[in-house]
Protein backbone atom coordinates (compact mmCIF):
# COMPACT_ATOMS: atom_id res chain seq x y z
CA UNK A 1 0.00 0.00 0.00
CA UNK A 2 1.30 3.66 -0.69
CA UNK A 3 0.69 5.29 2.56
CA UNK A 4 1.35 8.62 0.96
CA UNK A 5 -1.97 8.20 -1.30
CA UNK A 6 -3.76 5.53 0.49
CA UNK A 7 -3.86 6.68 4.04
CA UNK A 8 -7.01 8.71 4.59
CA UNK A 9 -6.91 10.83 8.39
CA UNK A 10 -10.15 10.42 10.39
CA UNK A 11 -9.89 14.21 10.91
CA UNK A 12 -7.15 16.67 10.81
CA UNK A 13 -8.66 19.40 12.82
CA UNK A 14 -7.61 19.40 16.32
CA UNK A 15 -10.87 20.80 18.01
CA UNK A 16 -12.84 17.75 16.33
CA UNK A 17 -9.91 15.53 17.34
CA UNK A 18 -10.73 16.41 20.67
CA UNK A 19 -14.70 16.32 20.43
CA UNK A 20 -14.65 13.07 18.70
CA UNK A 21 -12.10 11.39 21.47
CA UNK A 22 -14.24 12.93 24.41
CA UNK A 23 -17.57 11.16 22.65
CA UNK A 24 -15.51 8.25 23.10
CA UNK A 25 -14.10 8.15 26.86
CA UNK A 26 -18.34 9.33 27.62
CA UNK A 27 -19.08 6.06 25.93
CA UNK A 28 -16.36 3.74 26.76
CA UNK A 29 -16.37 4.89 30.45
CA UNK A 30 -20.02 4.64 30.77
CA UNK A 31 -22.35 4.73 34.36
CA UNK A 32 -19.45 6.57 37.04
CA UNK A 33 -19.98 8.42 40.26
CA UNK A 34 -18.94 11.65 39.69
CA UNK A 35 -20.60 14.60 39.83
CA UNK A 36 -21.02 16.72 36.61
CA UNK A 37 -18.34 19.32 37.97
CA UNK A 38 -15.99 16.67 38.94
CA UNK A 39 -16.48 14.64 35.28
CA UNK A 40 -14.52 17.47 32.62
CA UNK A 41 -11.56 16.28 35.24
CA UNK A 42 -11.64 13.10 34.64
CA UNK A 43 -12.84 13.63 31.18
CA UNK A 44 -9.09 15.26 30.46
CA UNK A 45 -7.32 12.74 33.01
CA UNK A 46 -8.64 10.04 30.53
CA UNK A 47 -7.95 11.81 27.63
CA UNK A 48 -4.28 12.54 28.72
CA UNK A 49 -3.44 8.98 29.27
CA UNK A 50 -6.23 6.23 27.18
CA UNK A 51 -6.30 4.77 30.81
CA UNK A 52 -9.84 4.35 32.11
CA UNK A 53 -8.38 2.73 35.22
CA UNK A 54 -6.77 5.82 35.88
CA UNK A 55 -9.45 8.11 35.63
CA UNK A 56 -11.49 5.53 37.63
CA UNK A 57 -9.58 5.86 40.44
CA UNK A 58 -9.89 9.56 40.73
CA UNK A 59 -10.72 10.74 43.89
CA UNK A 60 -12.24 14.06 44.82
CA UNK A 61 -12.21 16.20 48.21
CA UNK A 62 -16.31 17.48 48.64
CA UNK A 63 -14.48 21.24 47.67
CA UNK A 64 -11.76 20.30 45.07
CA UNK A 65 -13.53 21.77 42.26
CA UNK A 66 -15.00 24.88 43.33
CA UNK A 67 -11.91 25.71 45.37
CA UNK A 68 -9.98 24.85 42.40
CA UNK A 69 -11.38 27.24 40.12
CA UNK A 70 -11.74 29.99 42.52
CA UNK A 71 -8.22 29.73 43.44
CA UNK A 72 -7.32 29.97 39.78
CA UNK A 73 -9.71 33.08 39.48
CA UNK A 74 -7.80 34.64 42.22
CA UNK A 75 -4.76 34.13 41.10
CA UNK A 76 -3.06 32.29 43.26
CA UNK A 77 0.71 30.79 42.18
CA UNK A 78 0.62 27.16 41.24
CA UNK A 79 3.23 25.47 42.64
CA UNK A 80 4.72 22.52 40.48
CA UNK A 81 7.07 19.43 41.70
CA UNK A 82 8.82 19.34 38.58
CA UNK A 83 9.66 21.29 35.26
CA UNK A 84 7.55 18.64 33.37
CA UNK A 85 4.37 19.61 35.24
CA UNK A 86 5.50 23.39 34.88
CA UNK A 87 5.73 23.73 30.90
CA UNK A 88 2.27 21.42 30.13
CA UNK A 89 0.07 24.24 32.23
CA UNK A 90 -1.91 26.41 30.09
CA UNK A 91 -0.22 29.65 30.84
CA UNK A 92 -2.66 31.79 28.55
CA UNK A 93 -5.54 30.56 30.76
CA UNK A 94 -3.84 31.67 34.08
CA UNK A 95 -2.45 35.20 32.78
CA UNK A 96 -6.25 36.53 32.10
CA UNK A 97 -6.51 36.12 36.19
CA UNK A 98 -2.68 36.88 36.77
CA UNK A 99 -1.45 33.12 38.30
CA UNK A 100 2.17 32.02 37.60
CA UNK A 101 3.60 28.43 37.86
CA UNK A 102 6.59 28.13 39.65
CA UNK A 103 8.86 25.20 40.23
CA UNK A 104 11.82 25.23 42.31
CA UNK A 105 13.54 21.67 42.42
CA UNK A 106 16.55 22.98 40.46
CA UNK A 107 16.70 25.87 42.16
CA UNK A 108 20.46 25.97 43.38
CA UNK A 109 19.84 26.79 47.34
CA UNK A 110 17.82 23.94 47.19
CA UNK A 111 20.33 21.76 46.13
CA UNK A 112 22.07 22.62 49.12
CA UNK A 113 19.53 22.58 51.72
CA UNK A 114 18.75 19.11 50.67
CA UNK A 115 22.27 17.44 50.28
CA UNK A 116 23.25 19.03 53.90
CA UNK A 117 20.04 17.65 55.42
CA UNK A 118 20.22 14.66 53.23
CA UNK A 119 16.80 14.95 52.21
CA UNK A 120 15.35 14.84 48.58
CA UNK A 121 15.28 17.95 46.74
CA UNK A 122 11.26 17.44 46.16
CA UNK A 123 11.06 18.02 49.85
CA UNK A 124 13.10 21.18 50.34
CA UNK A 125 11.40 22.65 47.41
CA UNK A 126 8.27 21.62 48.95
CA UNK A 127 9.04 23.86 51.69
CA UNK A 128 10.50 26.55 50.19
CA UNK A 129 6.95 27.07 48.17
CA UNK A 130 5.26 26.64 51.37
CA UNK A 131 7.07 29.52 53.04
CA UNK A 132 6.38 31.54 50.03
CA UNK A 133 2.98 30.85 50.03
CA UNK A 134 1.40 28.64 52.12
CA UNK A 135 -2.19 28.61 50.51
CA UNK A 136 -1.23 28.14 47.25
CA UNK A 137 -2.19 25.67 44.61
CA UNK A 138 -0.22 22.63 44.61
CA UNK A 139 0.66 20.16 41.81
CA UNK A 140 2.30 16.57 42.17
CA UNK A 141 2.78 14.52 39.34
CA UNK A 142 6.27 12.87 40.32
CA UNK A 143 7.86 13.15 43.73
CA UNK A 144 5.95 11.07 46.27
CA UNK A 145 8.51 12.89 48.89
CA UNK A 146 6.96 16.14 47.69
CA UNK A 147 3.41 15.49 48.51
CA UNK A 148 4.05 13.76 51.73
CA UNK A 149 6.08 16.35 52.77
CA UNK A 150 3.00 18.69 52.38
CA UNK A 151 1.14 16.81 54.17
CA UNK A 152 2.97 16.59 57.05
CA UNK A 153 3.21 20.48 56.87
CA UNK A 154 -0.41 21.12 56.61
CA UNK A 155 -0.62 19.02 59.99
CA UNK A 156 1.67 20.81 61.79
CA UNK A 157 -0.34 23.68 60.80
CA UNK A 158 2.45 25.69 58.35
CA UNK A 159 0.69 25.07 55.08
CA UNK A 160 -3.36 25.24 53.79
CA UNK A 161 -3.31 24.90 49.94
CA UNK A 162 -5.92 26.14 48.15
CA UNK A 163 -6.01 22.98 46.34
CA UNK A 164 -3.64 20.02 46.28
CA UNK A 165 -3.43 18.19 42.88
CA UNK A 166 -1.45 14.79 44.15
CA UNK A 167 -1.20 12.07 41.45
CA UNK A 168 2.73 11.51 41.46
CA UNK A 169 3.55 7.95 39.31
CA UNK A 170 5.89 5.41 40.49
CA UNK A 171 6.87 2.30 42.78
CA UNK A 172 8.00 3.38 45.77
CA UNK A 173 6.37 5.69 47.62
CA UNK A 174 3.70 6.61 45.46
CA UNK A 175 0.49 5.00 46.32
CA UNK A 176 1.05 5.17 49.82
CA UNK A 177 1.51 9.26 49.41
CA UNK A 178 -1.67 9.62 47.71
CA UNK A 179 -3.59 7.42 50.55
CA UNK A 180 -2.35 9.79 52.52
CA UNK A 181 -3.70 12.14 50.94
CA UNK A 182 -7.02 10.99 50.56
CA UNK A 183 -7.12 10.15 54.57
CA UNK A 184 -7.50 14.29 54.36
CA UNK A 185 -11.05 14.02 52.37
CA UNK A 186 -12.96 15.04 55.94
CA UNK A 187 -10.49 18.01 56.34
CA UNK A 188 -10.39 21.82 55.17
CA UNK A 189 -7.68 21.08 52.20
CA UNK A 190 -9.37 20.32 48.84
CA UNK A 191 -7.70 17.83 46.79
CA UNK A 192 -7.92 15.59 43.76
CA UNK A 193 -5.61 12.53 43.60
CA UNK A 194 -5.95 8.87 42.66
CA UNK A 195 -5.48 5.20 44.11
CA UNK A 196 -2.52 3.15 42.86
CA UNK A 197 0.64 3.89 41.15
CA UNK A 198 -0.49 5.31 38.34
CA UNK A 199 -0.40 8.61 37.68
CA UNK A 200 2.39 11.20 36.61
CA UNK A 201 2.63 14.66 35.09
CA UNK A 202 0.80 14.29 32.08
CA UNK A 203 -2.35 13.40 34.09
CA UNK A 204 -1.68 16.17 36.77
CA UNK A 205 -1.54 18.77 34.13
CA UNK A 206 -4.40 17.89 32.89
CA UNK A 207 -6.34 18.23 35.53
CA UNK A 208 -5.00 21.96 36.05
CA UNK A 209 -6.00 22.46 32.85
CA UNK A 210 -9.48 20.86 33.01
CA UNK A 211 -10.27 23.33 36.03
CA UNK A 212 -8.42 26.32 34.22
CA UNK A 213 -10.80 26.08 31.26
CA UNK A 214 -14.15 25.31 34.20
CA UNK A 215 -12.28 29.27 35.81
CA UNK A 216 -12.15 30.80 31.60
CA UNK A 217 -15.45 29.61 30.80
CA UNK A 218 -17.37 30.38 34.16
CA UNK A 219 -15.94 33.85 33.94
CA UNK A 220 -16.90 34.90 30.40
CA UNK A 221 -20.28 33.63 31.13
CA UNK A 222 -20.79 36.06 34.30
Amino acid sequence: MDFKTDFVPLTVQPQEIESKSFDIITEELGAHPFTDRQYPVVQRVIHASADFDLGRSLVFHPQAVEAGIEAIRRGKTIYADVQMVQVGISKPRLDKFGGDVKVYISDADVAAEAKAANLTRAIMATRKAVREQPDGIFVIGNAPTALLELIRLIKIGEAKPSLIIGMPVGFVSAAESKEELAKLIDGDVPFITNIGRKGGSPVSVAAVNALSLMAVEGAEGQ
